[in-house]
């Protein structure tokens, strides 16, 4: 795990900054193997994972960045280009939209994956509420998952129907 407040420990953890506008986390880090088998753990419980196989949630762990931040951090910013996809693995989170609440969202969300599957700009923010360990895929990795593991393609599809389905539901009753 990958602290985003502190400097690195040695030479083989690379220093950590908190995303901006115009820069995603700079990361290029390796999951220990305890921090795999945690990580794995974490996966299984995720409802987006939960029709992959052990060797599936495997490639995902290996294909994501564990990062911690702080209470307060901006992890996604509205109106940006997305370039990764978080999932939340504990702690909570607040999504706003035009500054307006409109979840709260904890372990076992996915945020930010509409955007990597588009290119579009971000459609909320979300800011963590308390300290959040979180996966981070970034958009090249997603793809490469994708492509090895088809059970996440359609877990991904259904997810966004869904999505698609409570928007509906919400605005036209």
């Amino acid at each position: 795990m990958l602290s985003l407040d502190r400097q690195p420990a040695s030479r083989n953890e690379p220093e950590v900054t908190a995303p901006t506008a115009r820069e995603p986390y700079k990361l290029s880090y390796t999951l220990s193997m305890a921090s795999m088998k945690a990580s794995l753990g974490h996966l299984r419980n995720i409802s987006l994972f939960a029709s992959c196989s052990g060797k599936d949630l495997e490639r995902i762990a290996k294909a994501a960045d564990e990062v911690t931040v702080k209470a307060g951090t901006l992890i996604i910013d509205q109106g940006q280009t997305g370039r990764e996809a978080y999932v939340i693995l504990e702690g909570t989170a607040t999504v706003r939209r035009n500054g307006k609440k409109v979840a709260t969202v904890g372990a076992g969300a996915i945020v930010g994956e509409l955007s990597l599957l588009d290119h579009g700009p971000r459609t909320a923010s979300v800011t963590a509420d308390t300290e959040c360990q979180m996966l981070v895929i970034s958009q090249r990795n997603l793809y490469g998952v994708l492509e090895k593991v088809p059970a996440l393609s359609h877990k991904l599809l259904a997810a966004l129907a869904g999505r698609i389905r409570e928007l509906d539901r919400a605005h036209y009753g």
